[in-house]
């Protein structure tokens, strides 16, 4: 039960549960002094009253949320399957879409299926040609995570029972194939297509539900929207709200209901135009995903991922052409079926997933609703074994125990010796990354050989003997190419960021070449055993033995190479400017305090004090001037947001949709020029806002071009899908 067992760096979860009620003056008197400070202040509990709402916090977990994860079986034989690399998706000919029933357009009703509505700018009327026709099914289909045999284990890394798909009994130590996992897919599979995109040439993409179709005949177990609909966001995309893709719009227009339904279908337009049409608010990789209300963690989880990078073609500055502007990596191939392909420039979709061990009791509060009724649950699902495991309440968010990378548990990639550019995603529902390139000489060793159990089995292998060999060069955030490259040794990776960077594989950082054959692990050194925060990190209370290699790199022959790695100061993507006024803006600051409510169910999470509302415009905090406005902008205006982070130890990825931002304060200091030590990203461009516990940050951002109503919310999907999002609009 990781509820009990959840460490968190030098005090556990369960000594602050013994601490009871009564103890709580107690924790705040060691808060103060001696060995309790760093752990408390670092989790957002060193305040006036964070001994006691920790206290507090650890008794409501305690009594209502003992919330049993299964183990998944141990892969035997990790880094042998390949690395997924996905190839961009053909557009649909122009002859074909024309024929269509339906065919996409500008006019009135040419948006969806309903015939509700149209493109609020259709290219032409910003000087762009007709967009590039894409289609997507939705669909319900099967997948491996793995090809290697595993052995199913307990809690204590121990042999244990299985069972097939009759409920029939295996002894413990017999190895087994897994069963294909179910999944819901953008065009049937996971992660779905990628578009590669450019700026100049806008994409319209027509998704089309057909999940209520089942040619496999597939049990689709007790999670994913219980009403078979979808919702797609390109996430971040500046995008206009009925192509958004998020709650706030689908609730009060288009489907009005919380997403498209079987038979369904909605084109959403994405113009590849940046904000203002301002070359700086250019970004380099978008992901899209279902954004369903109250199944979108569910969905995402089932499968429903694709990927959108996006390239710069003006002076040939980023179009995968690496003998052209900034001589990324990259050899671009264009395709006869009008797509393009880019060689060694990668992108990587990391999601953490539980496979059933069939004698977990599936029991959460959606099962009361009737929700699924096919599992009459509460019930153990022998059934299941093997297959995608998913709570949907689980308060502090959901975390997997293995890892996979483009779909695939444990991959291998051959590289050869010369630069790659990778564009990393976190797709994971909760769980936070840390990376780090490490070699290894004793190679992987299973958690559970090296007498680890429970949460310590988390990501399946170690490396305790990895050192780390080369460093990354950060080109990218979620905001698109930075004003300057980053050296790192390593970078975090919170649920839905992006980071682009270039590995160089014909050396060591100490200078030395490396020669076929070599090895090099991508590592993960973040413990995180719960979706609160992460136990360990770089950052708090390094564990040196918490090395999870995550993605094996095979050094392989030689090859032409004319990219370069930009220098330090190489500028790479200006910043749009901020107002020299900024600071006179502050008082009027809107303010949005995101926090654990105190009721818990389904409105678990708040943002000031409220639960989402898809009808409704939130009212912010009060603010220095001592007005409360709503979340209104005006169309083209700019802003000062204030998000906060209501405390409890809790971190919040917190995303806002339609513009980047610029990171202007942080916990009340400026940080427009260095940047803040513990998230250096600060410095560019973003549209997730990393709050760490307790943390306050101001952003500036622009409402440009489109007007109608928007989302924002936290990021770990648990916490989004239990009422921790708000809705705002942009008015003409």
């Amino acid at each position: 039960m990781p509820e009990d067992s959840a460490n968190a760096g030098p005090v556990s979860r369960r000594t602050l549960l013994r601490l009871g009620a009564a103890g709580g003056a107690g924790a705040a008197l060691v808060a103060a002094q001696g060995w309790g400070a760093p752990f408390l202040a670092q989790r957002g509990l060193l305040s006036a009253d964070g001994a006691f709402a920790a206290t507090s916090t650890a008794l409501s977990d305690g009594f209502f949320y003992l919330e049993k994860f299964p183990t998944s079986p141990l892969i035997i034989s990790p880094f042998t399957d390949p690395l997924p690399i996905p190839r961009a998706l053909a557009p649909v000919p122009r002859s074909v879409y024309s024929a269509w029933r339906n065919p996409p357009g500008p006019g009135t009703g040419q948006q969806n299926s309903l015939r509700n509505e149209r493109h609020q700018i259709w290219p032409g009327q910003i000087g762009y040609p007709d967009p590039i026709v894409y289609k997507i099914d939705v669909l319900l289909r099967t997948h491996a995570f793995t090809t290697s045999q595993v052995l199913p284990i307990d809690a204590d890394g121990k042999p244990t029972v299985s069972f097939d798909s009759s409920g029939k009994a295996y002894s413990p130590g017999t190895k087994r194939t897994l069963p294909l996992s179910t999944i819901y897919g953008f065009n049937g599979t996971f992660p779905g297509p990628m578009i590669n995109a450019e700026y100049g040439k806008p994409a319209l993409v027509r998704f089309e539900n057909h999940l209520d179709e089942n040619p496999l005949n597939l049990d689709r177990q007790d999670f994913g929207s219980p009403d078979w609909s979808f919702l797609t966001h390109l996430h971040n995309g500046h995008t206009a709200p009925e192509s958004d893709g998020n709650p706030h719009y689908s609730m009060v227009s288009g489907p009005r209901r919380m997403g498209f339904l079987p038979q369904m279908w909605v084109d959403n337009l994405y113009l590849n135009w940046p904000a203002g049409g301002d070359d700086r608010e250019k970004q380099s990789f978008f992901w899209f995903h279902d954004h369903r209300m109250d199944h979108t963690g569910s969905n995402v989880y089932k499968g429903l991922v694709g990927l959108y990078p996006i390239y710069d073609p003006k002076y040939g500055l980023d179009m995968g052409d690496e003998r052209q502007g900034l001589r990324l990596p990259g050899v671009r191939t264009d395709n006869p079926d009008g797509s393009f392909d880019v060689k060694y420039d990668i992108p990587l979709a990391f999601s953490d997933f539980r496979l059933d061990d069939g004698d977990t009791v599936h029991k959460d509060i959606h099962d009361g609703q009737g929700e699924f009724p096919a599992a009459k649950n509460p019930a153990k699902h022998p059934e299941w074994w093997g297959k995608t495991f998913y709570k949907h309440f689980p308060n502090h968010g959901f975390v997997g125990d293995i890892c996979t990378v483009n779909g695939t548990a444990s991959p291998v990639l051959e590289v050869k010796r010369r630069k790659y550019r990778f564009r990393f995603l976190d797709a994971s529902v909760s769980r936070i990354y840390e990376f780090k390139l490490m070699s290894s000489t004793l190679g992987p060793k299973s958690s559970a050989s090296l007498g680890y159990v429970d949460d310590e089995l988390e990501g399946q292998y170690r490396i305790e003997d990895g050192q780390q060999c080369m460093q990354f060069t950060q080109i990218a955030s979620d905001g698109g190419l930075l004003p300057f490259p980053i050296k790192r040794d390593s970078f975090e990776l919170w649920p839905a960021k992006r980071r682009e960077v270039i590995v160089d594989f014909t050396r060591y950082q100490d200078g030395t070449p490396t020669t076929k054959g070599d090895v090099i692990y991508l590592t993960n050194v973040m413990k995180m055993p719960n979706g609160r925060m992460w136990s360990n990190s770089s950052r708090f209370f390094p564990d040196p033995k918490y090395k999870v290699p995550v993605l094996k790199f095979v050094i392989g022959d030689n090859a032409p190479d004319d990219s370069q790695i930009p220098a330090p100061q190489m500028p790479l993507r200006p910043l749009p400017p901020l107002p020299n006024n900024w600071r006179n803006l502050l008082d009027n600051r809107l303010i949005f305090e995101v926090k654990r409510g105190a009721l818990g169910g389904e409105t678990e999470w708040l943002i000031n004090g409220k639960p989402f509302d898809p009808t409704t415009v939130v009212k912010c905090l009060k603010n220095p001037a001592g007005a409360t406005p709503l979340a209104r902008q005006k169309k083209n205006s700019f802003s000062l947001w204030e998000i906060r982070n209501g405390g409890g130890g809790w971190v919040h990825p917190f995303h806002l949709h339609m513009e980047e931002h610029r990171t202007v304060m942080r916990n009340g200091k400026d940080v427009t020029g260095a940047g803040d030590p513990g998230h250096p990203d600060d410095v560019s461009k973003e549209d997730l806002v990393a709050l760490d516990p307790n943390e306050s940050v101001i952003i500036y951002r622009g409402f440009r071009d489109f007007v109608g109503p928007y989302v924002a919310h936290c990021h770990n999907l648990a916490h989004e899908d239990h009422a921790m999002m708000f809705g705002w609009e942009i008015t003409p």
